[in-house]
């Protein structure tokens, strides 16, 4: 049987979620919950309530990887493309190990409770979308943004409206909260699963009168059922917000969200080996990330100087590549002795450019065009290293 639990967030939150903390860990509990904006009080433990951070003696490092679905995918491809392949002796088992890097074990896992351990100190790396790192982890500050970027698993945390009735013509977050029908005895009620950025996101855009309820499944059905007045959850096309006739609004977009690695900040400083992983961790991942879709560009061209050739080359913007053309001597043999009429020139070109530049290479006199694909660009230092670095205060 599934308990309902009704929570008044405006008095001692605290104290209201110490004895509930035991429930979540023996049976499924479902939460209906309401909030008052306009308290002081922040909802900050609605979901996690208070993490007990515990130190372990453990010497392995642990990265969370999602479990299941799209994300998860995704990111063991991305691992493979770096390098660093995932090897998992049974796909039953929950641990596995990357071979590339000794003394890392990777734990497949939840979404949530990757974000929920990282806290708690039993994980210390994790990829998960952004949107799950601010959900679940609530701000803490021992959570460090390693990679922001990874370049899968995009949407965005949006707060949705019907497109008619009372919201015909509400088109802005400060339009919904102008209305005059939120009172305290008839609140807007919202329909989310995050039940920590969505009342924060209100408070935040001063709706005063809200409360909200969880919701399993197709959240885009409440309002047409009557059940909720508007819901806050992903979005990525919009596609079935605009099927089911509801909207996103000016200054709704709570998160832009796609995956992230993430780390603890305690186990980055305090265990052996974390920080020398995560460096090497990140360097794959931003040479990878770099070259993505850039192409190497190697042409042959007749000239009588490599200055002169590459007078010629930076007078077409697309043919800079990094930071400037690579320019060297084609020696051949004429006559009985060693000449140098041609140069190949070698640039980096991004796929969108490719065959522009291509073009423009063969008007400047440019032939025997070859091109190959990019696996990874490495910089002198890793912009990102040097920024964790400065987080960690090294």
């Amino acid at each position: 049987m599934t308990a309902i639990q009704t929570i008044y967030l405006p008095g001692s939150v605290s104290n209201l979620l110490s004895s509930q903390s035991s429930v979540t860990s023996c049976r499924k509990v479902s939460l209906k919950f309401t909030v008052s904006c306009c308290s002081a009080t922040s909802p900050l433990a609605v979901v996690n309530g208070n993490v007990e951070k515990r130190p372990s003696d453990r010497t392995e490092v642990r990265i969370g990887l999602p479990s299941k679905g799209r994300m998860a995918a995704d990111s063991l491809d991305l691992l493979k493309d770096c390098q660093l392949s995932v090897r998992q002796v049974n796909p039953r088992q929950y641990v596995a190990e990357i071979p590339q890097i000794p003394n890392l074990e990777v734990w497949f896992q939840r979404p949530k409770d990757i974000v929920r351990k990282l806290v708690a100190g039993d994980l210390d790396l994790g990829i998960v979308g952004l949107d799950t790192v601010c959900e679940y982890g609530q701000g803490d500050e021992d959570l460090i943004i390693v990679h922001d970027a990874l370049e899968y698993g995009d949407c965005r945390l949006s707060l949705a409206i019907p497109k008619y009735g009372i919201f015909e013509n509400v088109n802005s977050m400060k339009e919904l909260a102008e209305m005059p029908q939120w009172t305290p005895e008839r609140p807007l009620r919202v329909a989310t699963g995050f039940t920590y950025m969505g009342p924060k996101f209100m408070k935040e855009n001063g709706l005063k009168h809200v409360t909200f309820s969880t919701a399993d499944g197709a959240l885009e059905a409440a309002p047409a059922m009557g059940i909720a007045d508007a819901i806050v959850d992903l979005v990525s096309s919009g596609t079935t917000l605009r099927e089911n006739n509801l909207k996103e609004i000016a200054g709704g977009v709570i998160v832009q969200s796609q995956a992230v690695l993430v780390a603890g900040r305690k186990s980055l400083m305090q265990r052996k080996g974390a920080l020398d992983i995560t460096h090497e961790m990140l360097e794959r991942l931003e040479a990878h990330l770099r070259a993505e879709g850039q192409f190497t560009v190697t042409a042959n061209m007749r000239g009588s100087s490599a200055e002169e050739v590459a007078e010629r080359i930076l007078s077409q913007t697309s043919l800079s590549g990094l930071q400037g053309p690579t320019i060297s001597p084609v020696f051949c043999k004429r006559d009985g002795r060693v000449t140098a009429d041609y140069f190949a020139i070698v640039i980096c070109v991004p796929k969108k450019a490719l065959y522009k530049s291509v073009q423009q290479l063969r008007a400047i006199g440019g032939s025997g065009v070859l091109i190959s694909p990019l696996t990874y660009i490495f910089d002198e230092e890793t912009p990102r290293w040097r920024q964790l670095l400065s987080t960690l205060g090294l």
